[in-house]
């Protein structure tokens, strides 16, 4: 249960301000069919952190668990200090608006997430608590809850959410959880 509440809110946080929630306001701009967004945003999330959570728990079996433990202890510091650096918006064409919310919302989300500080994230945690299933569910659930607000509610709410202030506070928790884990 560790794996999934850590997850669920490492991700949540993590993603405030990051580009896939803008993308979630770009794609709410353009689409009526906001459930389509969502299930869109479910299925492309899905389907990138379970790869991610699996590579995640298949790495750690090809390290040594001392060499191990201080690759992740880094890898969580590091990815604390990337999460300090903003998000560049890219400019996302509409070429494909022709397949609707659904397809677009999904592919478009699946993309942005690779190698997105999410995606790392999520290989990082499922490392940790080699927990496919729990990892992938929580930072499901995380990507989650910040995205379908932005969906919903769009332009009121990224307005009066501090994303310098979440960023910080994101960078500081993978910054806490690397010291963590090298206590």
């Amino acid at each position: 249960m560790d794996a999934f509440l850590t997850s669920t809110a490492v991700v949540a946080i993590a993603e405030m301000g990051d580009k896939t929630q803008l993308l979630s306001l770009l794609l709410a701009a353009k689409f009526r069919n906001k459930s389509a967004i969502v299930l869109g945003i479910l299925v492309a999330t899905l389907l990138n952190h379970a790869a991610s959570a699996w590579l995640g728990a298949w790495l750690v079996g090809f390290v040594s668990s001392s060499v191990g433990h201080w690759l992740l202890a880094g890898s969580f510091i590091l990815v604390g200090l990337w999460l300090l650096v903003p998000d560049k918006e890219e400019a996302i064409g509409s070429r494909f608006d022709q397949y609707g919310a659904f397809v677009v919302s999904l592919v478009l989300f699946f993309l942005a997430e690779i190698g997105d500080k999410t995606q790392v994230a999520t290989v990082l945690l499922a490392a940790e608590f080699q927990s496919v299933v729990w990892v992938t569910a929580g930072t499901t659930l995380g990507m989650l809850a910040a995205n379908v607000p932005v969906v919903y509610l769009g332009a009121r709410l990224m307005e009066k959410i501090p994303f310098q202030l979440t960023r910080w506070l994101a960078a500081a928790l993978f910054i806490l959880m690397g010291v963590l884990a090298l206590l």
